[in-house]
């Protein structure tokens, strides 16, 4: 799926798939060499950060073990709940070892901020923080992120595993979607 398969339903491109592919490269070089000689596990908080996490893994030159979340703290609507839940928890044990969590999209930060504070009472020996992007007029509370891949203005976004009601993630870039599409 490109742009063209979209017609009037994308409104505009943010991100290339050229841009994307350029700061993942750069990301990687940076992970690289903060965790050489480390035992980097990259933990891909689910489903948005697939896209991500694949594109990341293959980018990064040193060998890590890789494993998946899902947490939720909405319920049956578009607002949080305040409760979050994880809905598939880790396979591996984190004790001791270095995390990094890899995200599509970083809104209000309250969830990933719940879900550092989980995975700090494991026992690693650090968690850190990779988005692909980041709403910093979007956030809620501090949360340091040590890798971002761009920032983007509090707008409704798709693609690269972003998405609008399951649909849009295999887009190969980020952009927005026509408000025609979610106003109905």
């Amino acid at each position: 799926m490109d742009a063209k398969d979209m017609g009037e339903d994308l409104e505009k491109v943010l991100v290339t798939e050229e841009e994307i592919r350029a700061r993942l490269a750069e990301l990687g070089a940076r992970i690289d060499a903060d965790y050489e000689g480390r035992d980097l596990l990259i933990v891909g908080v689910l489903k948005g950060a697939v896209m991500v996490m694949a594109d990341l893994a293959r980018a990064l030159h040193n060998p890590v073990s890789m494993d998946w979340m899902a947490v939720s703290s909405y319920g049956a609507g578009t607002t949080s709940s305040g409760v979050v839940r994880i809905l598939k928890d880790l396979e591996t044990d984190i004790k001791d070892r270095d995390v990094l969590i890899v995200e599509d999209v970083i809104d209000s930060g309250l969830t990933l901020s719940w879900l550092v504070g989980n995975l700090k009472s494991r026992g690693p020996r650090s968690v850190e923080i990779c988005t692909m992007v980041r709403k910093p007029l979007a956030f809620d509370v501090d949360l340091d992120v040590k890798y971002i891949g761009f920032d983007l203005p509090n707008e409704f976004i798709i693609g690269y595993g972003l998405d609008y009601a399951e649909k849009y993630r295999n887009l190969p870039f980020i952009g927005t979607l026509a408000p025609h599409v979610y106003e109905k």
